[in-house]
């Protein structure tokens, strides 16, 4: 708590005059860790306030990366001014694997329907509480998924600027119906590889199948 206080008051001075500062809070995983949280940032800025200093009490936003904050994802979110999904960190936690053990890695797959039914729930939760909610990882530059987030709600998505100009491309491409009719069937699905092959053919049908070459050439 001591080397938070001070990293906050660090932070909050820095952003005098500017009014730009946004707090993200990583992992968390119950309503205590956020309230907790919420103390401390309080009382950096309250005594700055006392200080003389004139600067905003800065937004405070979650990460959703845990299965427990999914499962508690509306009384986070309303609790919070933002919500940000950390999909490697969900989709690890999720399906119990270790995307960096080579004897497990091929179970991590983020177009799992237990991935997506809780990417989903935690929009929801964002949107009964009027929160934007953006989402960040390899899932947000990966054409298929993106097309999913979309069709889910999210309002930004995170990514290697190398990915891009595909998304980009590829997104207003895609009628955003048509996006969620593909949605609804992904979840209907019980197996990442259907999700896959699915999503493919789709794409390939509407002739939107070069935005999967990471070396096609789009128009922005």
């Amino acid at each position: 708590p001591e080397i938070f206080s001070v990293q906050l008051r660090a932070m909050i001075k820095a952003s005098a005059g500017l009014d730009n500062l946004r707090i993200l809070l990583p992992m968390i995983s119950g309503i205590h860790e956020l309230e907790d949280a919420q103390y401390h940032i309080h009382r950096a800025w309250r005594e700055l306030c006392d200080e003389g200093l004139q600067v905003k009490l800065p937004p405070v936003g979650i990460m959703i990366e845990v299965p427990s904050a999914v499962y508690q994802a509306h009384d986070l979110t309303r609790m919070a001014d933002f919500v940000s999904v950390g999909s490697n960190d969900l989709t690890q936690y999720l399906l119990a694997v270790d995307r960096n053990n080579a004897r497990v890695a091929a179970l991590y797959d983020y177009l799992h329907p237990a991935v997506l039914a809780a990417l989903q729930q935690v929009v929801t939760a964002a949107r009964n509480c009027n929160r934007p909610v953006s989402i960040c990882g390899e899932m947000a530059g990966d054409p298929l998924a993106a097309v999913l987030l979309m069709a889910m709600g999210f309002d930004s998505l995170s990514m290697n600027a190398t990915h891009l100009p595909r998304i980009k491309w590829l997104l207003r491409q895609m009628p955003l119906q048509h996006a969620r009719q593909l949605l609804q069937q992904s979840l209907q699905m019980d197996s990442p590889y259907l999700v896959h092959s699915t999503l493919l053919l789709a794409l390939e049908d509407m002739g939107l199948g070069k935005a999967l070459n990471p070396g096609a050439s789009v128009q922005i």
